[in-house]
């Protein structure tokens, strides 16, 4: 788990060997556990983000019946930001890519 080239303070090991053993005994949970080792060994997660198209957006964007207008207002970009990536020439990325997502698979109800 900790590799060699990572060395860490006394301190972070305790903290770490402190956290994996509340972990085991069912005192802290799988996402704290996560998160506090992702802090301290810097482990990355698998994304389940899947990429989309420029169709796929304004499909997205159609099936909430919203005018590019207001579905960047949602999104908090601008209207040239959403114009751009329905025509494909940028692909959403952070936080804009991560809602795309949600609304997805959810629906626009789920950031409304």
């Amino acid at each position: 788990m900790i590799t060699e080239k990572k060395k860490l303070r006394r301190l972070t090991k305790a903290l770490l060997e402190t956290a994996e053993d509340l972990h085991t005994g069912g005192l802290l949970g799988e996402s704290t556990y996560r998160k506090i080792t992702k802090r301290h060994l810097g482990e990355k997660e698998k994304s389940d983000l899947a990429p989309l198209s420029g169709e796929d957006i304004r499909t997205i964007r159609e099936q909430a019946h919203m005018s590019q207008s207001v579905f960047a207002d949602y999104l908090n970009v601008t209207v040239g930001y959403v114009s751009k990536l329905e025509r494909g020439t940028k692909q959403p990325t952070g936080a804009a890519l991560v809602l795309l997502n949600v609304i997805r698979r959810k629906g626009i109800e789920a950031i409304l």
